[in-house]
Formats: C-alpha cells, sequence, structure tokens
C-alpha cells in the first residue's frame, strides 16, 4: 500500500495480524502463479518470479512457502486463470485512488471495489481518471542499520541505472524507471543490502491534505474495506495522512 508516509506504511504492513497476513500471502501466492504462467517456474531464467519471490521475503512469506506457491503454480498451469486489473476513483474531497486487483472474477472484484468506494464516501470512475496524477516507478526502501554503508549503496544503485535516491531519518528510497527496476533490485540483493520493501508503484505527483474529521474518517474507511478484499493486490492514493 502506498501513501505518504513511507516507512510508516513498512511498519504497519510488517505489524499486521495474522489474518492480514494471510490475505497478503493469498495475493502473492496469486502472483507467483501469474509469473510462474507467464515465464516458467525457474527463478533463473524468469526475472518476473524473481521480483515477486523479492515482494514475498520483504512481506516476511518463509521460504518453504514460496517454494511450494512455485511448484503449485509448475504443475497447474492449466487451472484457475488470474486476471490483473486497475480502477480509478475518488475518495473524500477528491482524494485519487487507484486499485489494483489479481482476481479470477472480475464482476465479483468490480462489485466489490464499487461498494468500497460507496461506503467510503467516495465513487469509481473511469479508467485514466486519476492516474495521469501518479508516475509509475520503481521502489526500493532500505532501511537504516549498522550494515548499510550509504556511499556504497548509492554506488551500487546508481551503476544499475537507478534515478534517484533519498534519505530519510529511518531509511532511503531508491526510484528507478519500471524497465529498469528488476536491474537495480537484484543488483542491490547481490550487494548483500537487505530490502525492506521492492516493488512496481505509483507515486503521487501531488498531495490532498482532509481536515475535516468526518472526511478522515470516511477516507479511513475506503482503505480498510480494500485492503480487506482479498482480490485487492494494492492500493494507491494522494492523501497526505
Amino acid at each position: 500500500m502506498s501513501g505518504h508516509s513511507k516507512f510508516a506504511n513498512i511498519k504497519h504492513k510488517k505489524e499486521k495480524n495474522d489474518a492480514a497476513k494471510g490475505k497478503i500471502f493469498t495475493i502473492l501466492g496469486r502472483e507467483i502463479a501469474v509469473a510462474v504462467k507467464s515465464g516458467g517456474p525457474e527463478p533463473a531464467t524468469n526475472s518476473r518470479l524473481r521480483d515477486v519471490i523479492a515482494k514475498a521475503k520483504s512481506n516476511n512469506m518463509p521460504n518453504d512457502t514460496i517454494e511450494r506457491s512455485i511448484k503449485k503454480a509448475a504443475g497447474n498451469l492449466d487451472g484457475v486463470n488470474y486476471e490483473s486489473i486497475t480502477y480509478e476513483g475518488y475518495g473524500p474531497k477528491g482524494v485519487a485512488v487507484i486499485v489494483e486487483v489479481l482476481t479470477d472474477n472480475k464482476n465479483r472484484s468490480a462489485a466489490n471495489v464499487r461498494s468500497a468506494f460507496t461506503k467510503g464516501g467516495g465513487n469509481m470512475g473511469t479508467t485514466g481518471c486519476v492516474s495521469f496524477m501518479f508516475d509509475q516507478k520503481g521502489q526500493i526502501m532500505i532501511e537504516k542499520d549498522s550494515d548499510v554503508d550509504k556511499d556504497n549503496l548509492e554506488t551500487v544503485a546508481i551503476e544499475a541505472g537507478a534515478e534517484d535516491i533519498s534519505e530519510e531519518d529511518e531509511g532511503y528510497e531508491i526510484i528507478t524507471a519500471p524497465e529498469d527496476f528488476s536491474t537495480v533490485r537484484e543488483a542491490i540483493e547481490n550487494a548483500k543490502i537487505e530490502m525492506a520493501e521492492a516493488s512496481i508503484t505509483m507515486i503521487p505527483q501531488t498531495y490532498t491534505t482532509l481536515s475535516d474529521e468526518d472526511d478522515i474518517k470516511k477516507m479511513n474507511r475506503l482503505l480498510s474495506l480494500l485492503e480487506d478484499d482479498d482480490d485487492v493486490k494494492n492500493v494507491f492514493h494522494n492523501w497526505d495522512e
């Protein structure tokens, strides 16, 4: 999930309860299935699968669970087909929201996402209504600790093709073009630098502030309903929390 407070979101994700972790693992399992179906079960020859595995590890998915998911997907290539769909809309006061789902039933997903927007005081819009307000980028987050050498990190990332590296109180944010994400991520991984998060994301160009308590409650309800939906993979928004 992406908002303005990057490292706070990572901490929030790691502290989620078992039910929420189960939902995250379900989505990751689907992403692994899609990756295996598109490029095979061998990470060495399937960069998309390597990226999903890295994402799974950053979400604390156990290695044996990852391996089982790959084997299951490899033995079920003619099984359930998951479809990636993106919905766009508005939260309270016009907050821009993008919802990515991975589903085997697009009618169910569309109905659930539309209901979440309605209950959260917003409305679902048409394709492209808010996506122009975001930039699609690769984003890698690295938390500060004694093992991270800033100069080495910058050298590795820039030589691999990173667009930008910024330092915050809690860590470093590395931004890449989407097409360079895998190369940069793998360079950092090969340098034995631990990543807290690594994914393709949608970064808002501007942010919207909510000051009314009722609007804040509605926005939190919208995000909560979407996060609880088993089909929802990612939610991006420009609410300045």
